[in-house]
């Protein structure tokens, strides 16, 4: 299955659990499982918005756009982040109310079946989502599988809330475990939205990828005298590499172009799809400063 095909399953999985636990809401009155609701109202939206960058970010380059499109997953990953921390700040306020004058829950047993059947289904999305995310290198489809997983985390806070008012009568359980709620989907999204801040603005890749890159053009560098100024990025699924190359003065282009064609070839298997660019330059060149690798 594509990944567009993967997002757009995601909104209608979104808005079946966003179904159950309305209902649920709508059979007791909880205002902890309304908070739960508000979240994969959330969801719901984020899912739409991501499936558009997803389509958006698989698009070809283009004259105003030569390096292509990816970074628009990052724009979905921002969004659902500000999302997210719209959503506790509603659900603050709902549990404020409700704390000023407590009530209590209506049938908890038929919320908490609902929110029991919501959270499986949940649950194994998000965990499908993580997968296919990482494989395919998809921040959109990554951050959306872990905002997923934070809602059932919510949701078996909510249960759990649910259980001992219920069990207990102490009916203000129900909005403190809202206010709960609240701060972790807002420390969740705040999270989000940090780390694909971190992709548009061109963040470098983690030390360990980096590392067997270094390892990929040392390997494969046979001819060349020593490679320099390593710098990496990532926009979306596609990862950038970029260096300079020092070969000997006397080589010849033909012979430094088909070392650059191996490296190439050689980087891709560490990082399937790399968009390698290689500045070669003359063996007088290599003083200059920053990683250096020698064959």
């Amino acid at each position: 299955m594509s990944t567009f095909g993967i997002a757009q399953r995601t909104i209608w999985v979104g808005f079946f659990v966003l179904g159950l636990k309305l209902w649920g809401w709508r059979v007791t009155g909880s205002v902890a499982l309304l908070s739960d609701a508000l979240e994969s109202l959330v969801n719901v939206a984020a899912a739409i918005f991501a499936t558009w960058a997803i389509w958006y970010s698989q698009r070809p380059p283009d004259e105003d756009h030569p390096y292509g499109h990816s970074k628009a997953e990052y724009l979905s990953a921002v969004f659902e982040g500000a999302l997210i921390v719209l959503a506790s700040g509603a659900i603050i306020y709902t549990a404020v109310l409700r704390l000023l004058v407590p009530g209590p829950v209506r049938a908890p047993e038929v919320g908490i079946g609902f929110l029991l059947l919501a959270s499986l289904l949940n649950g194994l999305w998000a965990l499908y989502l993580i997968r296919v995310g990482r494989a395919r290198r998809s921040a959109a489809l990554e951050a959306d599988g872990w905002h997923l997983f934070g809602d059932v985390a919510t949701s078996v806070g909510v249960l759990a809330g649910l259980l001992i008012a219920w069990l207990s009568g102490i009916w203000i359980f129900d909005p403190l475990v809202a206010l709960v709620v609240a701060g972790h989907i807002l420390v969740m999204g705040l999270r989000l939205m940090k780390g694909s801040v971190g992709g548009l603005l061109d963040e470098a890749i983690d030390a360990k990828e980096l590392g067997e890159i270094e390892q990929a053009i040392k390997a494969a560098m046979t001819g060349a005298l020593e490679a320099h100024d390593i710098r990496t990025r990532r926009a979306g699924q596609k990862t950038f590499v970029e260096f300079h190359l020092v070969v000997p003065a006397a080589m010849t282009v033909e012979d430094a172009h088909r070392i650059a064609d191996r490296i190439e070839r050689a980087v891709a298997k560490v990082v399937p799809g790399a968009e390698v660019t290689i500045h070669v330059e003359p063996e007088g060149e290599m003083a200059h400063k920053g990683i250096r690798i020698e064959p």
